[in-house]
């Protein structure tokens, strides 16, 4: 069964509002230094409600008030919408605002040509998965897209996989075909196994080839590895997904702005002198 909770994190120094820009939803988390209370737990807005995301935006940055060692950073696959909010922060807030990939580098190793990176989603995820593991490890996001990506025992992101999310390929099957209805957006339960009607035969279909690729992958990357790492999820369909699957071995909702908090730690860590 998996652990849905978040998992332990490396001690912290300074403040940070954890802001990650996605393609449908705006998430953000307040992380504060090791020892002082005030954290908020992680909101998630839809895009589409731009007031609501950025009066929650100023709202959470208010809990950095007082604190010296304090920012908000942001990171983005969505970069039209983060453009506005980091405009908008920055002229109704005092705090220091950074983007990830242009004011602070992500600390990640990668085996990747450089003209085939990929989205700081899955490197963030990536950092906070091995800081945390210690070990090669498998990242599932399930989010609009499905990210299924390998970071290897020294850190190293290798790659991985990109496949529609669970709501895309709902919404596909309808808009693509002239008699299928856009069915609803939960997994059938794992105790029902058949769909017995079109809405529930959808459902199980998207459901079932999702969780099937995941382990197709998995299997690929640990042959490949030449052992079996285990597998973190996050994202926004991670729980509707893989709560009841043993495949996974922990679920951590906020796994990306965890890594914004990493790569914001390690980037104003105090530097030790050349000898």
């Amino acid at each position: 069964m998996p652990e849905n909770t978040p998992p332990p994190s490396s001690a912290s120094s300074i403040a940070v509002l954890a802001v990650n820009v996605g393609n449908t939803n705006t998430a953000f988390e307040v992380f504060m230094p090791t020892g002082m209370e005030g954290a908020r737990a992680r909101v998630s807005i839809p895009n589409a409600n731009a007031p609501e995301v950025i009066d929650g935006l100023i709202e959470a940055a208010g809990a950095l008030d007082g604190i010296d060692a304090s920012a908000v950073v942001f990171a983005s696959t969505n970069k039209p919408v983060l453009d506005a909010l980091v405009e908008q922060v920055r002229a109704r807030t005092e705090h220091e605002v950074y983007v990830l990939g242009v004011d602070l580098a992500i600390p990640i190793h990668f085996d990747l040509a450089p003209e085939q990176m990929t989205g700081q989603d899955r490197f963030l995820n990536a950092l906070a998965a091995y800081t945390t593991m210690q070990q090669a490890c498998i990242v599932v996001d399930a989010g609009t897209a499905m990210t299924v990506d390998f970071v290897d025992g020294e850190g190293v992101f290798q790659g991985g996989a990109i496949m529609p999310g669970f709501g895309m390929l709902i919404r596909t099957l309808h808009e693509r075909t002239t008699a299928l209805p856009e069915a609803g957006m939960q997994p059938l339960p794992e105790d029902q196994a058949f769909g017995k009607n079109t809405d529930q035969a959808i459902r199980l279909g998207v459901a079932s080839m999702l969780r099937g690729g995941v382990r197709a992958l998995a299997e690929r990357y640990a042959i490949a590895y030449e052992a079996y790492p285990p597998i973190i999820a996050t994202g926004g369909d991670a729980k509707l997904l893989f709560e009841e699957d043993e495949l996974i071995d922990r679920i951590v909702p906020n796994l990306t702005l965890l890594g914004i908090r990493i790569a914001c730690e390690r980037a104003f860590a105090p530097q030790e002198d050349d000898e």
